[in-house]
């Protein structure tokens, strides 16, 4: 698998199942961290990611400690508003994980700050805008990774 897409405590199942959809689509492992804003067998979910969930490499932790304690020792790159570094300079490798936050706020402040120098962000051209939907900035990120893989 060339990437895994991480969801740190997602809220909105029709994000999820969305992007459910491109991990399939990308080739890339899908991991979700609890606690959820919904139940994983909501209906929005499975509408979002219409009959492609069964085929999902899919993988679920009960917290963010059990996730990193569990990968500590993977490459990743934490994506936020609050980056300094642009996702197009992100090191993409196979098997680079992508770490999201949750719609609401994003990354918790700890995990921003314990893991700032890999800290990216998708630019925004407008100021009326602070951030996009989760869905599109995870598709951005993992087609940009696909790209500098050269998948």
């Amino acid at each position: 698998m060339p990437l895994n897409i991480v969801l740190i405590e997602p809220e909105i199942p029709n994000n999820t199942g969305n992007i459910g959809r491109l991990a399939l689509a990308s080739g890339s492992k899908l991991h979700l961290v609890k606690p959820f804003g919904f139940e994983i067998d909501d209906t929005r979910l499975k509408r979002a990611g219409l009959d492609y969930w069964q085929h999902l490499d899919v993988h679920f932790y009960e917290n963010s400690d059990v996730f990193f304690e569990k990968y500590k020792n993977q490459n990743m790159a934490f994506l936020s508003s609050h980056g300094t570094k642009s996702h197009w300079n992100i090191p993409f490798k196979d098997n680079l994980f992508l770490i999201f936050g949750k719609e609401s706020v994003g990354l918790s402040k700890t995990i921003i700050k314990q893991n700032s120098e890999r800290l990216y962000k998708i630019p925004l051209y407008s100021n009326q805008v602070r951030s996009l939907n989760l869905a599109n900035a995870v598709g951005i990120v993992v087609y940009e990774g696909l790209r500098q893989l050269g998948i």
